[in-house]
C-alpha cells in the first residue's frame, strides 16, 4: 500500500510528549506499506484489532491502542491517506468519518 503523508507520522513521534511513538508507528507504517490489501477483510486479518468505519475509514489502535491512527483507504489503488494520529483522548473529540487532517 502506498501511504500518503508519512510526515505527519514522522511530526507527530518527534513531539516529546508522543515519543513512545515512533517505533510502534514505524513498526506499522513497514507492515502497511508492504501490504498489498485489496479489502477490509485483509486488513483484519494482518491487524486483528482494526477498526472499519463508514467513508473507507480503517482505524489503526497504535502502541497498545494508546495513540489511534485513522486512515482513508482505496483498495484499488492501493493507497491510504493518514486523515489522524492522535492520543486516545483526542480521538475522542474528533468525528473519525470525516476528520482530514491531523491538527497536532
Amino acid at each position: 500500500m502506498r501511504i500518503i503523508a508519512k510526515s505527519a507520522l514522522v511530526k507527530f513521534w518527534q513531539n516529546q510528549a508522543y515519543k513512545d511513538s515512533e517505533q510502534p508507528l514505524k513498526e506499522w507504517y513497514q507492515e502497511a506499506s508492504k501490504a498489498d490489501w485489496k479489502s477490509p477483510n485483509e486488513v483484519k486479518a494482518q491487524f486483528g484489532n482494526v477498526s472499519v468505519i463508514g467513508n473507507k475509514r480503517l482505524v489503526f489502535n497504535i502502541a497498545g491502542n494508546k495513540y489511534r491512527l485513522i486512515v482513508s483507504v482505496n483498495f484499488k489503488y492501493r493507497c491510504m491517506y493518514v486523515c489522524f494520529l492522535g492520543t486516545h483522548k483526542q480521538y475522542d473529540k474528533v468525528n473519525a468519518e470525516e476528520v482530514w487532517t491531523n491538527e497536532n
